[in-house]
């Protein structure tokens, strides 16, 4: 069965072990993000990066054109290209794909946005992000047959070719279901799910579908995506998923032995 790996983007999270890991797996599809390298491009080319908050608490991404060049340039060229020149350096041959290849993630325009600005709800303007609509696995199921490890990440395409900006971690979930996973593993720089996300120590382990709504609360920030995309790919038949931090030796199998938070 195939395993579906998501690693994160934030600062603080190195794929070097992961990559290793990766280098003696046949069953894996590595999907990435990249908002720390964003961030970075962003400043170099003059365009700071701007966040906004739903009414549900989901803190976004604000991409006007500008900053969808942006994540353009900094996913499918720096942060994908790095990732797929490690693995072909250690003998693992992969391929890199954005979601506009092969039309292999499809999302529509995210009209009617809302965020919260000094207690009030107001219309997010020029947005151009996606929410997704399905991802395509033949190309993935394709390249894994021939013995590649795709590496999957934004942005998106709509039916009529406007690309798009999509998160990352709902990306992974619906190729895990796409692909009829076993697992999802959500590779992150923090342990997990906290009570307090100042205290590791308050890491809850294991976490049943049908409690997400109870522990959703909890989720603070982009957290809140990571536990959505979990609650997501369990509802579409994998059977379980990982939030798990990526500082460990072999990153993969310390989170599916219940490194992390589990969901199932």
């Amino acid at each position: 069965m195939t395993v579906v790996v998501k690693f994160g983007g934030a600062a603080g999270n190195d794929p070097g072990a992961l990559l290793h890991e990766l280098r003696g797996r046949e069953d894996c599809v590595l999907v990435h993000g990249g908002s720390d390298a964003v961030d970075r491009l962003g400043a170099r080319l003059g365009v700071a990066p701007r966040s906004f908050t739903s009414p549900t608490g989901v803190v976004s991404r604000r991409t006007d054109a500008a900053q969808l060049e942006v994540i353009v340039l900094a996913l499918a060229g720096e942060v994908q290209t790095r990732l797929v020149a490690g693995l072909n350096a250690l003998g693992r041959p992969a391929v890199g794909l954005s979601g506009v290849d092969g039309r292999l993630v499809a999302a529509h325009r995210k009209e009617g946005a809302r965020e919260v600005v000094g207690g009030r709800i107001l219309r997010v303007a020029d947005d151009r992000s996606g929410a997704i609509e399905s991802v395509d696995p033949k190309l993935l199921n394709l390249l894994l047959s021939a013995g590649y490890l795709p590496v999957v990440g934004p942005p998106a395409l709509t039916p009529e070719g406007e690309v798009l900006n999509v998160d990352a971690d709902r990306v992974a979930a619906t190729v895990a279901v796409a692909l009829g996973a076993s697992d999802l593993v959500l590779l992150t720089n923090v342990p997990g799910l906290l009570g307090d996300p100042s205290d590791p120590s308050t890491l809850l382990r294991e976490v049943a579908r049908e409690g997400i709504a109870e522990v959703l609360p909890l989720a603070r920030g982009r957290m809140r995506k990571k536990v959505l995309a979990a609650e997501e790919a369990l509802r579409g038949g994998v059977r379980r998923a990982v939030i798990a931090p990526s500082d460990r030796d072999s990153p993969i199998a310390d989170a599916l032995a219940g490194g992390g938070t589990t969901f199932r």
